[in-house]
């Protein structure tokens, strides 16, 4: 794996603990936006692993990651999760009104599918598992 792709996945672990950590508290729309960004980042772990450039945008790593999900068949599932947890984001951004939330079970769902990608992604990019977070010694 390149020390870039590792980057990103370093990136998508640190969201996932974010993400459990805030679920717990309960803020659900936070939560559900870094279950989102778990999910980002290890996209883009998978895209610059394949392509040796990152994707800038949020659309762009969405469509790129399913054009190469097309040859990965364990990653085929998760595609439709991007575009999903990313309604997740906005809601969480820019949602207003009282019909507009993220609900406790669409993050905690959100987190569960993001802890398969990232999983599935680490698995495939042949990183050690789990991924360490900042400040944490492998295996700790």
């Amino acid at each position: 794996m390149t020390p870039e792709a590792g980057h990103y996945l370093h990136k998508a672990h640190q969201c996932l603990a974010h993400a459990r950590a805030i679920v717990a508290l309960p803020i659900a729309d936070v939560a559900g936006k870094e279950a989102y960004l778990a999910g980002y980042h290890a996209a883009e772990a998978f895209i610059f692993e394949h392509n040796g450039k990152p994707v800038r945008t949020h659309k762009g790593v969405r469509l790129e990651f399913a054009r190469l999900s097309q040859n990965e068949p364990k990653l085929r599932e998760f595609v439709a999760f991007l575009a999903r947890a990313y309604e997740l984001k906005s809601v969480a951004d820019y949602g207003v009104g009282p019909d507009v939330e993220v609900t406790l079970d669409d993050a905690t769902a959100a987190i569960a599918t993001a802890e398969r990608l990232v999983g599935c992604i680490a698995a495939l990019l042949g990183a050690a598992a789990p991924y360490p977070l900042a400040g944490e010694r492998p295996g700790a």
